[in-house]
């Protein structure tokens, strides 16, 4: 399908100062907001409560900060061309094109049709993952329990948030998983575990072409990707290119 009009981009739903209360969270939770990784006017800044979905459009050029704020939160990611949203990010084009199984600095985010999407211009982690794929309540059901089938998870978010776009289930597709740890063993083995990251650690990517951004700040409590204490992320957008 192709999107042809985009609401404004998701406003965070309460009060910052409720939001970085670090009595909402665990005992010793400590927040760090940093800055942009690259220079330029702002063009939105925005603190995505903890388990929150989260969505804007990028024009080229335009460079999304992530900001992990308490540390080893999961940001999970969904790029798609905002012009055309059939042509959607894609895990095998990406690492097949570099031959890398992590994301690092460098790294051009490929789209279904191998074309660029967006590069990789700053990571303060040794590296990135894209393996280990979105969270959902039957994925929960059958790794943990089902008692956990309640619990909300990263696929929900992306249909929430993508719903607002037009997209459904089918646009659905691997992930982006800022700040989680993916490693890749000598055997091949992976598995979710302790995380890499910091407060105020940050990643940043510059839209090649005009871009929809979906994250979903990953709710997940049956695994370390958050630490089991999922916190805040903060999204700063600048435009380098307005400086010129």
């Amino acid at each position: 399908m192709t999107a042809t009009a985009f609401p404004p981009a998701t406003r965070c739903p309460l009060p910052l100062d409720e939001v970085l209360d670090t009595a909402r969270y665990a005992e010793g939770t400590v927040f760090d907001l940093s800055g942009p990784m690259v220079a330029g006017p702002v063009v939105l800044d925005e603190v995505v409560p903890a388990r929150a979905p989260w969505s804007a459009r990028l024009a080229a050029g335009q460079v999304l900060t992530i900001v992990d704020v308490g540390g080893n939160q999961s940001g999970d990611c969904l790029l798609f061309n905002a012009d055309d949203t059939d042509e959607r990010y894609s895990v095998p084009d990406t690492l097949a094109w570099q031959g890398n199984a992590y994301v690092r600095t460098g790294t051009v985010l490929r789209s279904t049709l191998g074309e660029p999407l967006a590069t990789v211009v700053g990571n303060e982690v040794d590296r990135q993952d894209t393996i280990g794929g979105a969270c959902s309540k039957e994925s929960n059901t059958l790794r943990y329990g089902h008692h956990t089938l309640t619990e909300h998870a990263c696929r929900d978010n992306f249909l929430a948030e993508g719903s607002r776009y037009g997209l459904g289930v089918r646009d659905l597709v691997s992930n982006l998983n800022w700040f989680m740890n993916v490693p890749v063993e000598a055997d091949g083995a992976l598995g979710i575990v302790d995380g890499i990251s910091g407060p105020g650690r940050r990643v940043a990517f510059r839209a090649d072409k005009d871009i929809l951004v979906l994250v979903s700040n990953c709710p997940q409590l049956n695994n370390p990707c958050n630490e089991f204490n999922p916190t805040p992320l903060r999204m700063i957008v600048t435009d380098p290119e307005a400086e010129r």
